[in-house]
């Protein structure tokens, strides 16, 4: 048990160091010892968990002893694959890894199913029985769980959902014959991508129309509109996009923002790609940021619907100003 302990903390402060130092360390221990801590490292990458305070505090406490800190973490896979060719060598490492593969398969039937893309894995489970969907979603992480349900179906995603209440009633050779099952699929997917959808290729004719003449612009606007309005409508309101505010000339950017209450920027601020909070906040005035930053020390955490709404407030103008010609696009 002693042992196991060492080995589970030399594996976390592995975790906790760059990989050139980590391979540094592991350089000389018994091939037997850097079996188990890879394969420690490979179920902790296979579970999609880390706990990093953990990890730190191992780190700190190795640290202590050297008097130097490492500044960057490094990534598990890339390091089990580097690591192990160089401190036991190409042949030996081969080896290993089948072995490691072998045996967190065993332990882990969803370990390659963890490893899929959210596009991979939405392609498997379609037409898939809702407990097959919910076992498999129940072993993801929080992000990809999320992002699966997504972009399933509203009734497959209902259905899924309410099955995820009882799966601690379903016993683990039926859990091993799902995962077995799924595997297989994945294997038919491996690569592909789910189809691009409605708003997707709408965003990219937008795109395009957008760089055109103004009038030019216009007349294939009317054409689109005059065939389907609701189409129409959809590319003009993604011509400019929430996204895009990071590429608006400050100047016109300035001009939009003006009337902006602070409360809406806030809100629209909050859990913002840090680009486009560093491009809002540089474009309004010093008075307007005090405002702004009071606003966000006062504000509860706002609902997605909240936000959404906010943001679709600061780009208004925007498109208002792309309408009528005056929006400065950079380059």
């Amino acid at each position: 048990m002693a042992k196991l302990v060492g080995l589970r903390k030399a594996a976390t402060l592995i975790m906790g160091l760059d990989g050139v130092t980590a391979i540094e360390l592991l350089k000389g221990r018994p091939p037997e010892e850097v079996q188990e801590i890879a394969l420690l490292l490979a179920q902790v990458d296979a579970s999609g968990q880390r706990d990093t305070k953990e990890e730190d505090k191992v780190a700190r406490e190795f640290l202590d002893i050297l008097h130097k800190r490492q500044s960057q973490r490094f990534s598990i896979r890339k390091f089990l694959n580097e690591m192990l060719s160089s401190v036991l060598g190409s042949s030996k490492a081969e080896e290993l890894k089948t072995q490691i593969l072998n045996t967190t398969q065993q332990k882990d039937p969803f370990i390659d199913i963890r490893s899929a893309t959210t596009d991979e894995l939405v392609l498997a489970l379609k037409g898939q029985h809702p407990q097959t969907i919910a076992t498999v979603i129940g072993e993801l992480s929080t992000q990809k769980s999320q992002d699966v349900l997504e972009l399933l179906d509203e009734e497959t995603r209902s259905q899924a959902v309410f099955r995820m209440t009882n799966l601690e009633t379903l016993r683990p050779e039926m859990k091993r014959r799902i995962a077995e099952m799924v595997d297989e699929r994945l294997a038919k997917y491996k690569g592909e991508v789910l189809p691009e959808g409605k708003e997707q290729t709408l965003r990219r004719l937008a795109v395009v129309l957008g760089g055109m003449k103004t009038q030019m612009r216009d007349e294939l606007l009317e054409a689109i509109t005059e065939k389907d309005d609701e189409i129409g409508s959809m590319v003009r309101t993604l011509m400019i996009t929430w996204e895009d505010i990071t590429s608006i000339a400050d100047r016109s950017l300035q001009e939009c923002l003006r009337n902006v209450e602070a409360g809406k920027m806030a809100i629209a601020l909050f859990e913002a790609d840090s680009e486009i909070t560093t491009k809002l906040r540089s474009n309004i005035s010093e008075r307007a940021v005090e405002m702004l930053d009071e606003e966000i020390s006062l504000m509860q955490e706002p609902m997605e619907e909240e936000v959404t709404e906010a943001r679709e407030e600061i780009v208004r103008p925007l498109r208002e100003a792309n309408e009528a010609g005056t929006l400065r696009i950079e380059k």
